[in-house]
């Protein structure tokens, strides 16, 4: 399978545990080291910090999150992707930059995410 349509599945699982208010879930999709940057909140560094901020953004019930892949590569134990949010919400629309290891199983992890709104207000 090629690196986009992997990066692709990994956030159709993550939107879906999103849309479910599954901040756990969300958050496994990140290293344990893992960081997110927010237009939205402060940096989270850690999974632990990571799911908190999940349970905080989705703590409203079911939601409708979609990531669409954009553009993605990789070489070796490393990937990068582009893309793009949205939550039907103006203020959940937008671009992440992400940058991924892969781990001794083979399975991709979020090990930098940087999230960036379409809405200027954020």
């Amino acid at each position: 399978m090629a690196i986009r349509e992997e990066l692709q599945d990994l956030y159709n699982g993550y939107a879906a545990a999103y849309s479910a208010g599954d901040a756990d879930t969300c958050a496994a999709v990140f290293a344990p080291n893992g960081e997110l940057f927010s237009p939205y909140a402060p940096p989270a560094r850690g999974r632990g910090a990571i799911a908190a901020l999940h349970k905080l953004w989705t703590r409203d019930g079911p939601g409708d999150k979609q990531l669409v892949v954009v553009d993605a590569g990789g070489s070796g134990d490393f990937a990068w992707c582009l893309a793009t949010y949205s939550e039907g919400l103006p203020t959940g629309n937008g671009t992440s930059l992400n940058v991924f290891e892969r781990q001794p199983d083979g399975r991709w992890l979020i090990r930098v995410c940087s999230l960036n709104s379409s809405d200027p207000a954020a």
